[in-house]
């Protein structure tokens, strides 16, 4: 299912979606957690993404399973194949903390939404909330670039 798209392979087309995505995820995140001013007009970015982002990463990172397989099934040389084991261990956990991310940022849209403020809850909910999405969205970014330059420097470089 996700091997070929058009007789292409799919993860080549596919991973443009996350590296956009995540990107997108961390800065409009972090700004919605830091500068309340802003949340107006970013809430609803941030609902897409967090959405969204996980989507098009699980898409990619299933995607480089089915290319990661075909270079099995082809024989390619160890040193080749753990260079893309590499890449999948920083896409498997770049999915884990996008989802994380998305979940945290959420939860804060749903706690600072003033029409839908949740009663009884602590003010500090926010402000800790906040803090995770600023570690998470960190954590997303060094991820987002470990996977994206390892993947990058494996084609580049005449791997394969």
């Amino acid at each position: 299912m996700f091997d070929e798209f058009l007789g292409l392979p799919a993860h080549p087309l596919l991973v443009h979606a996350a590296v956009v995505f995540v990107p997108l995820l961390v800065l409009l995140s972090v700004a919605y957690a830091l500068v309340p001013r802003w949340r107006p007009r970013t809430g609803w970015a941030v609902a897409v993404l967090a959405v969204a982002t996980p989507v098009a990463t699980w898409f990619a990172k299933e995607s480089g399973e089915a290319l990661e397989e075909v270079f099995k099934a082809k024989g390619y040389p160890p040193d080749i194949l753990a260079q893309i084991e590499a890449h999948a261990d920083y896409a498997d956990v770049l999915f884990l903390v996008t989802l994380a991310l998305a979940v945290v940022a959420g939860l804060l849209l749903f706690v600072s939404s003033g029409h839908r403020r949740v009663a009884g809850w602590p003010s500090w909910v926010g402000w800790v909330l906040s803090g995770l999405v600023v570690v998470l969205a960190v954590l997303a970014a060094v991820y987002v670039y470990l996977t994206g330059d390892s993947g990058a420097q494996a084609v580049w470089q005449g791997v394969l």
